[in-house]
Protein backbone atom coordinates (compact mmCIF):
# COMPACT_ATOMS: atom_id res chain seq x y z
CA UNK A 1 0.00 0.00 0.00
CA UNK A 2 1.64 3.48 -0.91
CA UNK A 3 0.95 5.78 1.89
CA UNK A 4 0.52 9.68 0.78
CA UNK A 5 3.40 12.29 1.69
CA UNK A 6 3.23 14.65 4.55
CA UNK A 7 3.55 17.54 4.37
CA UNK A 8 2.32 20.03 7.27
CA UNK A 9 3.01 23.88 7.90
CA UNK A 10 3.43 25.34 11.58
CA UNK A 11 2.62 28.61 12.17
CA UNK A 12 3.75 31.29 9.48
CA UNK A 13 7.46 29.75 8.79
CA UNK A 14 7.61 26.00 9.46
CA UNK A 15 6.95 23.87 6.77
CA UNK A 16 7.67 19.63 7.55
CA UNK A 17 8.03 17.53 4.78
CA UNK A 18 7.78 13.32 5.10
CA UNK A 19 7.36 11.51 2.13
CA UNK A 20 7.56 7.03 2.12
CA UNK A 21 7.90 6.88 -1.57
CA UNK A 22 10.09 8.58 -4.19
CA UNK A 23 8.06 12.43 -5.08
CA UNK A 24 8.59 14.75 -6.96
CA UNK A 25 7.67 18.13 -5.51
CA UNK A 26 5.03 20.29 -6.99
CA UNK A 27 6.04 23.79 -5.55
CA UNK A 28 8.46 25.03 -8.42
CA UNK A 29 9.59 28.49 -7.38
CA UNK A 30 11.31 29.94 -4.22
CA UNK A 31 9.39 33.18 -3.45
CA UNK A 32 11.28 33.80 -0.14
CA UNK A 33 14.72 32.75 1.57
CA UNK A 34 14.45 29.10 3.27
CA UNK A 35 16.76 27.23 5.55
CA UNK A 36 16.20 23.73 4.74
CA UNK A 37 17.69 20.52 7.66
CA UNK A 38 17.43 17.13 5.72
CA UNK A 39 16.45 15.08 8.76
CA UNK A 40 16.63 11.69 6.42
CA UNK A 41 16.92 10.70 3.10
CA UNK A 42 18.01 13.06 0.44
CA UNK A 43 16.38 15.78 -1.68
CA UNK A 44 17.07 16.33 -5.39
CA UNK A 45 17.39 19.48 -6.73
CA UNK A 46 17.22 20.79 -9.87
CA UNK A 47 17.92 25.09 -10.33
CA UNK A 48 18.63 27.49 -12.48
CA UNK A 49 22.51 27.14 -12.64
CA UNK A 50 22.71 23.05 -12.34
CA UNK A 51 21.78 20.45 -9.18
CA UNK A 52 22.92 19.45 -6.19
CA UNK A 53 21.95 16.89 -3.56
CA UNK A 54 21.20 17.76 -0.25
CA UNK A 55 22.04 14.80 1.94
CA UNK A 56 21.17 13.60 5.46
CA UNK A 57 22.56 16.24 8.12
CA UNK A 58 23.01 18.43 5.64
CA UNK A 59 21.40 22.28 5.84
CA UNK A 60 20.64 24.45 2.87
CA UNK A 61 19.90 28.12 2.56
CA UNK A 62 18.38 28.90 -0.94
CA UNK A 63 17.88 32.46 -1.64
CA UNK A 64 14.24 33.89 -2.93
CA UNK A 65 13.24 34.55 -6.33
CA UNK A 66 14.76 31.00 -8.08
CA UNK A 67 13.16 28.09 -10.02
CA UNK A 68 13.98 24.94 -8.34
CA UNK A 69 12.12 21.80 -9.18
CA UNK A 70 13.07 18.59 -6.17
CA UNK A 71 12.63 15.24 -6.04
CA UNK A 72 12.34 13.59 -2.10
CA UNK A 73 13.86 10.29 -2.12
CA UNK A 74 13.68 8.46 1.14
CA UNK A 75 16.63 6.25 2.36
CA UNK A 76 16.63 2.64 2.21
CA UNK A 77 15.86 2.02 6.03
CA UNK A 78 14.25 5.51 6.86
CA UNK A 79 11.45 7.93 5.23
CA UNK A 80 12.31 11.02 4.13
CA UNK A 81 12.03 14.31 6.37
CA UNK A 82 12.87 17.52 5.99
CA UNK A 83 12.45 20.66 8.06
CA UNK A 84 12.13 24.20 6.25
CA UNK A 85 12.27 27.58 8.24
CA UNK A 86 11.07 30.06 5.91
CA UNK A 87 12.81 33.55 6.16
CA UNK A 88 10.44 35.81 4.49
CA UNK A 89 11.20 39.59 3.40
CA UNK A 90 8.70 41.02 6.02
CA UNK A 91 10.87 38.94 8.89
CA UNK A 92 13.96 39.97 7.41
CA UNK A 93 12.88 43.27 7.39
CA UNK A 94 11.70 43.49 10.72
CA UNK A 95 14.73 41.37 12.17
CA UNK A 96 16.98 44.35 10.35
CA UNK A 97 14.84 47.31 11.78
CA UNK A 98 15.35 45.67 15.31
CA UNK A 99 18.61 45.40 15.12
CA UNK A 100 19.56 48.67 13.43
CA UNK A 101 21.18 46.63 10.73
CA UNK A 102 21.96 48.62 7.24
CA UNK A 103 22.99 46.22 4.04
CA UNK A 104 23.46 48.95 0.92
CA UNK A 105 25.56 45.79 -0.75
CA UNK A 106 23.88 43.98 -3.49
CA UNK A 107 24.30 40.47 -3.11
CA UNK A 108 25.40 38.69 -6.42
CA UNK A 109 26.58 35.27 -5.53
CA UNK A 110 24.78 31.58 -5.43
CA UNK A 111 21.56 31.59 -4.65
CA UNK A 112 21.77 28.29 -2.74
CA UNK A 113 24.28 27.63 -0.11
CA UNK A 114 25.74 24.46 1.40
CA UNK A 115 26.18 24.99 4.99
CA UNK A 116 29.05 23.57 6.57
CA UNK A 117 27.90 20.94 9.25
CA UNK A 118 27.07 22.83 12.73
CA UNK A 119 26.14 21.34 15.47
CA UNK A 120 24.31 24.84 16.50
CA UNK A 121 22.02 24.90 14.01
CA UNK A 122 21.49 21.05 14.09
CA UNK A 123 20.37 21.50 17.56
CA UNK A 124 18.56 24.46 16.70
CA UNK A 125 16.31 22.21 14.04
CA UNK A 126 16.20 19.54 16.55
CA UNK A 127 14.66 22.40 19.21
CA UNK A 128 11.73 22.48 16.74
CA UNK A 129 10.91 19.06 16.08
CA UNK A 130 8.78 18.63 19.28
CA UNK A 131 6.46 21.60 18.14
CA UNK A 132 6.20 19.08 15.10
CA UNK A 133 5.73 16.31 17.34
CA UNK A 134 3.01 17.36 19.00
CA UNK A 135 1.03 18.40 15.94
CA UNK A 136 0.07 21.63 18.03
CA UNK A 137 0.13 24.87 15.71
CA UNK A 138 2.75 27.69 16.54
CA UNK A 139 1.66 30.84 18.27
CA UNK A 140 2.61 34.29 16.28
CA UNK A 141 5.28 35.37 19.21
CA UNK A 142 6.31 31.78 19.15
CA UNK A 143 7.20 31.64 15.43
CA UNK A 144 9.18 34.96 15.67
CA UNK A 145 11.69 33.91 18.38
CA UNK A 146 12.15 31.03 16.66
CA UNK A 147 12.60 32.64 12.89
CA UNK A 148 14.96 35.27 14.74
CA UNK A 149 17.19 33.22 16.36
CA UNK A 150 17.89 31.21 13.20
CA UNK A 151 18.70 34.44 11.48
CA UNK A 152 20.96 35.70 14.49
CA UNK A 153 22.69 32.15 14.02
CA UNK A 154 22.94 32.50 10.45
CA UNK A 155 24.78 35.75 10.94
CA UNK A 156 27.23 34.47 13.71
CA UNK A 157 28.12 31.84 11.80
CA UNK A 158 28.97 33.40 8.57
CA UNK A 159 28.89 37.66 8.72
CA UNK A 160 29.40 36.92 4.90
CA UNK A 161 25.85 36.23 4.98
CA UNK A 162 24.02 39.28 5.69
CA UNK A 163 23.79 40.76 1.96
CA UNK A 164 22.39 37.36 1.16
CA UNK A 165 19.67 37.88 3.47
CA UNK A 166 19.15 42.33 3.38
CA UNK A 167 19.54 42.75 0.14
CA UNK A 168 15.66 43.33 -0.62
CA UNK A 169 16.08 44.52 -4.40
CA UNK A 170 13.65 42.75 -7.13
CA UNK A 171 15.86 40.36 -9.83
CA UNK A 172 17.20 43.24 -12.40
CA UNK A 173 15.27 42.97 -16.66
CA UNK A 174 16.94 40.29 -18.05
CA UNK A 175 16.62 39.35 -21.77
CA UNK A 176 13.24 37.79 -22.15
CA UNK A 177 13.80 35.35 -25.08
CA UNK A 178 17.01 33.82 -23.64
CA UNK A 179 15.09 33.85 -19.88
CA UNK A 180 11.85 31.99 -21.32
CA UNK A 181 14.37 29.94 -23.15
CA UNK A 182 16.01 28.92 -20.31
CA UNK A 183 13.10 28.42 -18.00
CA UNK A 184 9.75 27.37 -19.74
CA UNK A 185 10.44 23.96 -18.14
CA UNK A 186 9.20 25.09 -15.10
CA UNK A 187 5.60 24.41 -14.12
CA UNK A 188 4.95 27.80 -12.48
CA UNK A 189 2.37 30.64 -12.79
CA UNK A 190 3.32 33.15 -15.55
CA UNK A 191 3.34 36.20 -12.18
CA UNK A 192 6.77 34.02 -11.23
CA UNK A 193 8.02 34.40 -14.76
CA UNK A 194 7.15 37.96 -14.85
CA UNK A 195 8.82 38.41 -11.20
CA UNK A 196 12.46 36.64 -12.19
CA UNK A 197 12.31 38.28 -15.77
CA UNK A 198 12.39 42.07 -13.43
CA UNK A 199 9.37 42.86 -14.73
CA UNK A 200 5.86 43.44 -13.57
CA UNK A 201 3.01 41.19 -14.71
CA UNK A 202 1.84 43.87 -16.94
CA UNK A 203 5.02 44.90 -19.03
CA UNK A 204 6.04 40.93 -18.86
CA UNK A 205 2.71 40.51 -20.99
CA UNK A 206 3.46 43.35 -23.20
CA UNK A 207 6.91 42.33 -24.08
CA UNK A 208 6.64 38.69 -24.27
CA UNK A 209 3.73 39.64 -27.11
CA UNK A 210 6.34 41.96 -28.63
CA UNK A 211 8.99 39.50 -28.53
CA UNK A 212 7.18 36.54 -29.52
CA UNK A 213 4.27 37.23 -30.93
CA UNK A 214 1.77 35.55 -28.90
CA UNK A 215 0.63 35.05 -25.29
CA UNK A 216 2.67 33.40 -22.50
CA UNK A 217 0.75 30.82 -21.56
CA UNK A 218 -0.11 30.07 -25.75
CA UNK A 219 4.15 29.57 -26.51
CA UNK A 220 4.58 28.02 -23.10
CA UNK A 221 2.44 24.99 -23.89
CA UNK A 222 3.62 25.20 -27.39
CA UNK A 223 7.34 25.05 -26.38
CA UNK A 224 6.89 21.89 -23.90
CA UNK A 225 4.98 19.88 -26.27
CA UNK A 226 7.72 20.44 -29.28
CA UNK A 227 10.33 19.65 -27.05
CA UNK A 228 8.06 16.93 -25.51
CA UNK A 229 8.11 15.74 -29.50
CA UNK A 230 11.50 15.87 -29.76
CA UNK A 231 12.70 14.10 -26.91
CA UNK A 232 10.32 10.78 -27.48
CA UNK A 233 10.45 11.08 -30.95
CA UNK A 234 14.37 11.56 -31.90
CA UNK A 235 15.42 10.73 -27.91
CA UNK A 236 13.33 7.46 -27.82
CA UNK A 237 12.31 9.06 -24.16
CA UNK A 238 9.68 7.61 -22.43
CA UNK A 239 6.74 10.07 -21.61
CA UNK A 240 6.30 9.06 -18.47
CA UNK A 241 9.98 9.94 -17.96
CA UNK A 242 9.83 13.56 -19.01
CA UNK A 243 6.10 15.04 -18.83
CA UNK A 244 7.05 16.41 -15.63
CA UNK A 245 10.64 17.79 -16.21
CA UNK A 246 8.89 19.78 -19.40
CA UNK A 247 6.53 21.40 -16.35
CA UNK A 248 3.25 19.12 -17.18
CA UNK A 249 1.21 18.91 -13.92
CA UNK A 250 -0.05 15.63 -14.61
CA UNK A 251 0.28 12.33 -16.86
CA UNK A 252 -3.56 12.87 -18.22
CA UNK A 253 -3.12 16.60 -19.19
CA UNK A 254 0.36 15.57 -21.13
CA UNK A 255 -1.83 13.42 -23.06
CA UNK A 256 -4.42 14.81 -23.84
CA UNK A 257 -2.60 18.28 -24.86
CA UNK A 258 -0.03 15.61 -27.03
CA UNK A 259 -2.38 14.27 -29.05
CA UNK A 260 -4.36 17.79 -29.20
CA UNK A 261 -1.23 19.60 -31.23
CA UNK A 262 0.07 16.25 -32.49
CA UNK A 263 -2.91 14.15 -33.70
CA UNK A 264 -1.48 11.24 -31.78
CA UNK A 265 -0.59 9.99 -28.48
CA UNK A 266 3.00 10.05 -26.95
CA UNK A 267 2.86 6.75 -26.76
CA UNK A 268 1.96 5.81 -29.87
CA UNK A 269 5.03 8.64 -31.16
CA UNK A 270 7.26 6.23 -29.43
CA UNK A 271 6.07 3.41 -30.90
CA UNK A 272 6.20 4.41 -34.61
CA UNK A 273 10.14 5.16 -33.59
Amino acid sequence: MTMKPVIQMFGESFLYSCSFDKTHAYEQFVPENVLVYQISGETQIYHQRGEMVLEEGQILLARRNQFAKSIKVPAKDKVYQCISVLLTNDRLQQFALDNDILCEDKYHGIKNILLEPNTTLKDYFLSVLPYIQSGKNVSKKLTSIKVNEAIQLLLEMRTDLESFLFDFSDPHKQNLEEFMLKNFHHNAPIKHFARLSGRSLTSFKRDFSETFKTSPATWLKDKRLSEAYYLIKKKSQNPRDIYLDLGFENLSHFYTAFKQKYGHTPAKIKLQN
